[in-house]
């Protein structure tokens, strides 16, 4: 397998600690609704999946369409939550800093949402114009398409990116892609034994902290990827894919 020369970054849990908050959000809004599941519930079967794709499930199961006030008031609710609670993970921005090669977002988000997470934290300008969101695409996760476009995007063989991922529906796309998969645990929303399913659905190794992708990178891929500390550049802060 060719050395790689892309590092695809899920956002939700990887880059923004948002899943915890968006799952409690998630469940009382179903649950307001009159389809009663916790946050634990929302974590395990939804965690990594778009909405569109949530949405389906929860139809079939409960037999009824979910109503209309439901996608306005979990789209206000994140909205109002994000500027004051949402942070990004732990020594995002400081690893960002230091990859030489280039980066890209590929996420089951809605843009409104994504772009709202990553300029929240501070990290929309680390990636630029190179924000992708499965909405391009005619499937999510665990379809490999959202990974795919973004190869597109940036230019770059399947074979030579690396993608990095806190789902299991997110690493079984990835590999679903031909890429190979770092899984990440390092979200609030991880639970004990996670990382074993991150492995089990195909990641090669689990990091618990992002500060590890200096060394784990190196390690299994080759360090071409980093280099000593650099500034990052700066993208057009609208963009988004």
């Amino acid at each position: 397998m060719p050395p790689a020369s892309l590092i695809i970054f899920d956002c939700d849990g990887v880059l923004i600690d948002s899943e915890i908050l968006v799952c409690r959000l998630t469940s009382e809004e179903l649950t307001r609704v009159g389809y009663p599941i916790g946050v634990d519930d929302v974590i395990s079967r939804f965690a990594g999946r778009a909405e569109p794709s949530m949405i389906a499930e929860i139809e079939r199961d409960w037999g009824r369409p979910v109503p209309p006030s439901y996608y306005k008031q979990i789209r206000w609710r994140i909205a109002r939550s994000y500027p004051t609670e949402l942070r990004a993970i732990p020594e995002v921005a400081e690893t960002l800093a230091q990859v030489e090669s280039p980066i890209c977002v590929a996420s089951s988000s809605y843009p409104e949402k994504l772009l709202a997470g990553l300029r929240i934290t501070g990290l929309l300008n680390l990636f630029g114009d190179n924000v992708v969101s499965a909405t391009r695409v005619a499937h999510g996760k665990p379809a490999p398409d959202v990974f795919i476009y973004a190869a597109g995007w940036m230019r770059t063989p399947v074979d030579e990116c690396i993608v990095v991922e806190d789902s299991v529906p997110g690493v079984r796309a990835a590999c679903a892609a031909g890429m190979r998969v770092l899984g990440f645990v390092g979200g609030r929303h991880c639970r004990p034994g996670h990382g074993a399913a991150l492995l089990a659905a195909g990641a090669e190794s689990v990091l618990e902290r992002m500060g590890d992708l200096r060394s784990v990178v190196p390690e299994v891929f080759g360090e071409r990827c980093f280099t000593p500390e650099r500034g990052a550049s700066i993208g057009n802060p609208s963009a988004v894919s």
